[in-house]
């Protein structure tokens, strides 16, 4: 079997890689079936030298592969018909700028492997690069309390060689005492953001001292949906309830708002879920949040002042709550507001690094040997020129009539 490890052609082209160099050289180790090539790619994050120091292949076309792997949406014209493609599709919840893409990848009869759909038997996912969103995501909420505020001056994460050099910058952080930062989400992406915290030695409160208290020092309250919503009808919060029936629950995080400076959220949002802020929330006398970094990045719910995904390139903008329109990032009339959607590209190397080992572990034993567990049946959204029963839903959008 022949695979390739593609270059990235979404535009603004995506500087991470499925299988870093060393991975590779692992991949070839692991399963001697595969014959494995590298697209070449003057953006990646790895140069193609360091694939062919280390006596991999590296070529520019890959058109006699089997299996063609990456990390992002390939580029329309850029698709090989009956191929098998790995890469995070961003079709399965109904995105219309990706509806021509799925139309395509049908037509072409190319099975498609989401990276999004990849999980165990309980639906927990294998793969992903959250953990590297919530990392760098908090990492540029600490830029935008020095840049709005005078205090310090950091680095850009993508500025940064890896996540160290980026946790020595974390080390030139200084909050002002009873500075109040409100995280949401336990999940991958809020351990991610924790990381980038640690250096600050931060006191950790529970909810009630945070609404509460008044500290002579900075702190951070971490909540996760018993805390930041609650049920309608009065009884316990219990997760599995909430995961099943979202829409038995109501926001309970206006609270926060009074409270906190900054908010980083790291959660997993549902729209059947209650909304954590909405647009009147903003005018409210006491409404203190100043930034917002928005890792789970929704446009427009459950945070109202995330009207737009920025960029890596331009990561900040300002909230007018008073227009509901985009202004300065900084002006002391706005929320600082940071939405970029595709985080883990700051830090390509690491999360490459981090994702190829998952897949190398997890995914890859399936890919180019016997899927006995489903794993790559479960993750396969498109086949043999239809799509397959997991995703039969999507048909009215693959036709254009939703």
């Amino acid at each position: 079997m022949k695979a390739g490890v593609l270059r990235e052609t979404k535009t603004p082209p995506d500087r991470r890689v499925c299988v870093s160099p060393h991975q590779a050289v692992e991949l070839t180790k692991r399963f001697p079936n595969v014959d494995l090539v590298i697209q070449s790619s003057e953006n990646r994050c790895f140069k193609d030298h360091e694939y062919t120091d280390l006596g991999l292949k590296v070529v520019e076309d890959v058109s006699d592969c089997e299996v063609l792997l990456g990390v992002k949406e390939v580029y329309k014209p850029a698709l090989l018909e009956n191929k098998k493609y790995l890469f995070f599709s961003h079709t399965a919840k109904k995105q219309p700028h990706n509806r021509e893409l799925l139309q395509k990848m049908v037509k072409m009869n190319i099975q498609m492997i989401d990276h999004e759909y990849i999980t165990d038997h309980n639906g927990i996912r294998l793969v992903a690069f959250g953990r590297w969103a919530g990392i760098v995501g908090a990492y540029n909420g600490l830029i935008a309390i020095g840049r709005r505020f005078g205090l310090y001056s950091l680095k850009r994460a993508i500025e940064c060689h890896d996540m160290a050099e980026m946790l020595q910058e974390v080390k030139k952080v200084k909050l002002p005492k009873n500075y109040k930062i409100i995280v949401t989400g336990k999940g991958r992406v809020g351990k991610g953001a924790f990381e980038t915290l640690a250096p600050l030695n931060l006191k950790q409160v529970n909810a009630a001292d945070f609404l509460n208290k008044t500290f002579d020092e900075p702190v951070v309250c971490w909540i996760d949906a018993d805390e930041y919503t609650k049920r309608k009808d009065g009884q316990p919060f219990e997760f599995p309830h909430f995961f099943k029936h979202p829409e038995l629950y109501e926001e309970n995080f206006k609270p926060f708002t009074k409270a906190a400076d900054m908010y980083i959220a790291c959660h997993f949002w549902d729209p059947k879920s209650p909304v954590f802020i909405k647009r009147e929330d903003y005018h409210d006398d006491d409404f203190k949040i100043r930034i917002i970094s928005d890792v789970s990045c929704d446009i427009k719910d459950p945070i109202a002042s995330t009207i737009k995904a920025s960029t890596i390139a331009d990561p900040f903008f300002g909230y007018n709550p008073h227009t509901d329109l985009e202004g300065p990032a900084f002006d002391d009339d706005h929320v600082t507001v940071m939405s970029v959607d595709n985080l883990p590209g700051e830090l390509p190397r690491d999360a490459s690094v981090d994702f190829s080992k998952a897949l190398l572990d997890k995914v890859f034993p399936a890919l180019f040997g016997e899927d006995t567990d489903g794993v790559v049946e479960r993750a396969s959204i498109c086949k043999e020129g239809s799509l397959t029963p997991k995703f039969s839903y999507l048909q009215g959008y693959l036709e254009g009539k939703e």
